[in-house]
């Protein structure tokens, strides 16, 4: 009866399109969900997103599980998450994915899921990691540990939707500490974040952690430019 009552009065809408969701839906509607621009690169072998950090960063697997471009509806989608305080749509996003990662060997492997972490003055203004709830719903899927006390974000760096490439490249360096190595030494972790462009944050992170005695390194993302 409350749940019914709250509906009434503030009814639940899709992400994507504003419109009513009906019983059954969450998040995102049915006819969004299926007009979403899903990559299947986990599930045909594409190598789209393990090419983008090629001779950068040794990777056991990599994978996006949306296309993004500009005005696309995963554009709308990633801002929400980020900008309006729909932090759900990272668990409906890492369900989704998880759902399919977990039937794929590769990613049996995987001993721990770390996402890319916030400075923690944009993290209190934020109030949430728009990563943490995609890699938390990745890591139970994977029967994976979730840990986010060993990567850490010591510079706070403005966003990169307003870099060039060329800044997001050399600001990388110094943005990024570790703590609690012993926590990952020989583990296979799975490194996520909210969209992957220049991949130059998530070589950054991937870098450092790799710092680290025998841990192996893969990827995965809401989105992928």
């Amino acid at each position: 009866m409350l749940k019914a009552l709250l509906h009434i009065f503030f009814p639940e809408v899709c992400s994507c399109c504003d419109t009513l969701l009906n019983d059954g839906e969450h998040v995102i509607c049915t006819s969004c969900r299926h007009n979403l621009p899903v990559t299947q690169f986990h599930l045909t072998n594409d190598q789209t997103a393990q090419k983008v950090f090629y001779g950068r960063v040794k990777l056991e697997q990599a994978t996006a599980l949306l296309r993004f471009e500009k005005k696309n509806i995963t554009q709308k989608l990633m801002h929400q998450l980020k900008y309006k305080n729909q932090e759900a749509i990272g668990t409906v996003l890492g369900d989704w994915l998880g759902h399919d990662l977990k039937k794929i060997e590769a990613y049996n492997s995987i001993d721990m899921v770390i996402p890319v972490p916030l400075h923690k003055s944009k993290l209190k203004k934020r109030g949430y990691n728009q990563a943490a709830d995609f890699g938390r719903r990745l890591a139970a899927s994977l029967n994976a540990e979730y840990i986010d006390d060993v990567l850490i974000k010591i510079t706070n760096t403005r966003s990169q939707v307003t870099k060039n490439r060329l800044s997001r490249w050399t600001s990388k360096d110094t943005v990024f500490s570790i703590k609690n190595e012993n926590k990952i030494n020989n583990k296979h972790i799975l490194l996520v974040d909210d969209i992957i462009t220049t991949g130059a944050t998530l070589e950054a992170c991937a870098q450092l952690l790799q710092s680290q005695p025998n841990v192996k390194i893969s990827i995965a993302a809401m989105a992928i430019a």
